[in-house]
């Protein structure tokens, strides 16, 4: 089995098309979303390529997909800082019946068996939250009480923007990085499984990208245009935030 691994989307939908052009390429069986599908500039419009894929696919909830969908019951989550409060219920106000419907079934997890890798764990940020941050620099000891009791070769997991693969403790961890909002080199990443474990990258129009979103009724989608596709942050000055 070959799986793509597509984390921390945020609705930016040219990202989105053009990651999954590289995952029909790469001959797929099936595609695991890993959280944070929105909120984002173009959240309808990815949420329905994801359902219109002909590929299986199952997605698991990250905060932010956690977040608009409380937002759309009313709920306004005290985590959300201020100035992204507006966007948060932009995103509640986009959804559909059927988009709301897609993303209340998605659980917190999902595992798989992968033949070459073994028993595989996808979670958005840590298996016991899905806020947790840490980095491939985050000390071990720091962050291993996370990964206590976890029954996985390999734990895939997002949230952090950011690509690494390394041990935490007995367990492999992967983070597969950002499709809509990588902190590093410009373009889209994810993660490709099957013999071995992939870091993959895809370069796409940026500045075609960004025009799309503009030109949306998103309330930042200037920012979300020039600092998350046509630039973005560094991965320097993101470790430096995180650590």
């Amino acid at each position: 089995m070959r799986i793509a691994a597509l984390f921390d989307i945020h609705g930016n939908l040219p990202a989105l098309e053009a990651v999954l052009h590289d995952v029909r390429q790469a001959g797929v069986d099936l595609v695991v979303v890993g959280g944070d599908v929105l909120p984002g500039p173009m959240p309808h419009e990815s949420l329905g390529l994801l359902r219109a894929l002909a590929l299986p696919v199952r997605c698991i909830r990250g905060n932010g997909d956690r977040i608009v969908m409380e937002s759309r019951a009313g709920e306004e989550s005290p985590e959300v800082p201020a100035a992204f409060r507006e966007v948060v219920r932009w995103n509640a106000a986009q959804l559909t019946p059927s988009d709301v419907a897609f993303v209340s079934d998605w659980p917190v997890t999902f595992r798989q068996y992968v033949a070459g890798v073994g028993d595989v764990l996808f979670c958005h940020a840590t298996p016991r939250s899905d806020t947790e941050n840490f980095t491939r620099l985050t000390p071990e000891a720091h962050i291993l009480p996370a990964f206590g009791g976890v029954a996985a070769d390999v734990i895939v997991c997002g949230h952090t923007h950011m690509q690494f693969d390394r041990t935490i403790g007995a367990h492999r961890v992967v983070n597969a990085g950002s499709v809509g909002m990588p902190f590093g080199a410009p373009g889209a990443c994810w993660l490709l499984l099957g013999a071995r474990v992939e870091l993959r990258h895809t370069s796409y129009d940026l500045d075609a990208a960004a025009d799309r979103i503009v030109a949306t009724a998103y309330p930042q989608a200037q920012h979300f245009a020039e600092q998350n596709v046509r630039h973005q942050p560094t991965e320097q000055a993101m470790l430096a935030a995180l650590s």
